[in-house]
């Protein structure tokens, strides 16, 4: 990461509408065009940020909640009044410095409306309230074992957590000399609060369900095997063998650089996954449909707005949003 210096002044929406628009739309099949418009269009609603991740939309308050990683900062930013600073320190608590990425991650407002977090430098999961604070643990080891740095988390509808848990926040990444774990993991939190081991051979990523939770799709941030996996959810919340769902290699050779990061699911079962140039829309058989070309490393997405068609888009240094003719579930 380049070096950066802290902004913190707030921009309004009206500022960065005059603004700029980035990348391209390309519809690859006429089922893209029925999710996003030919003519839709990449606002840039601010470009300040080190490194943009882990974009949540937060219903009751109708704003958004993001990540910037290496300056360990959650912001906030809303319609009419813009961006702001909305928890810092965010994923790390010790004395600086830490690593390249010590901050937050991946966010998600839990079934109780409170904020979960994947926090890189306290290596753990925690959960808090959003308007008084107070963090508290979900997960910070495995059988005694610290985890890694915890990326990315969703919420099944039965309360269980899933998340992942690669070393990009340590120190030294995967040769860091502080790994308890020698892999980098998929686990489960029961509602009990049992961390449990689902999947100890990728290089796990993004994570997201099937709208009826019965496949759970993990994105695999690894240059040579840029893959999504797919696997068939068992009944007690373990995972049946996986299979390649999609495979980024052919995009990456036609210059479409990027590995499955983060992603999320539309209410008919569509992926739209960052990787391969910005934002690849693929459907529940594995066919790409389209992509949201964003000139830049693009992190993850989520779905908001007034009536949640929106997809805000965290790429490098910006966050993006685009109007769609979808949403989430």
């Amino acid at each position: 990461m380049r070096p950066f210096l802290l902004c913190l002044m707030s921009f309004s929406f009206s500022c960065f509408a005059q603004q700029k628009t980035i990348g391209k739309i390309v519809s690859i099949d006429p089922k893209f065009d029925e999710l996003i418009a030919r003519d839709a269009v990449l606002e840039v609603l601010a470009d300040t940020f080190a490194w943009a991740e882990g974009p949540v939309w937060v219903k009751p308050g109708q704003y958004l909640l993001f990540s910037d990683i290496p300056n360990n900062t959650i912001f906030k930013w809303k319609e009419r009044e813009g961006l702001s600073v909305f928890l810092k320190p965010s994923g790390y608590t010790g004395i600086l410095p830490y690593s390249r990425e010590p901050g937050s991650n991946g966010l998600i407002i839990n079934d109780k409306g409170q904020l979960v977090a994947c926090e890189h430098g306290d290596r753990r999961i925690s959960v808090m309230p959003l308007a008084m604070g107070g963090k508290r643990t979900l997960a910070d080891n495995y059988r005694g074992k610290r985890l890694n740095s915890p990326n990315d988390i969703i919420q099944k509808s039965n309360g269980d957590y899933y998340f992942t848990d690669p070393a990009y926040g340590l120190p030294g990444r995967d040769q860091d000399t502080t790994r308890d774990t020698k892999f980098m993991g998929v686990y489960r939190i029961a509602q009990n609060g049992t961390v449990t081991l689902l999947l100890d051979d990728l290089t796990p990523n993004g994570i997201a369900f099937s709208p009826d939770e019965k496949i759970l799709y993990v994105g695999q941030s690894d240059g040579a095997k840029p893959y999504i996996m797919a696997y068939q959810v068992k009944g007690d919340g373990t995972l049946a063998a996986g299979k390649i769902f999609f495979d980024c290699s052919a995009l990456n050779k036609q210059g479409l650089a990027g590995a499955p990061d983060g992603m999320k699911v539309d209410k008919h079962g569509n992926i739209f996954t960052t990787g391969g140039g910005g934002v690849l829309v693929i459907d529940p058989s594995g066919k790409l449909l389209g992509r949201i070309e964003t000139t830049q490393p693009t992190a993850n997405c989520a779905w908001g707005g007034d009536d949640g068609s929106t997809l805000y888009i965290t790429a490098n240094k910006m966050l993006c949003r685009i109007k769609t003719k979808t949403g989430g579930k």
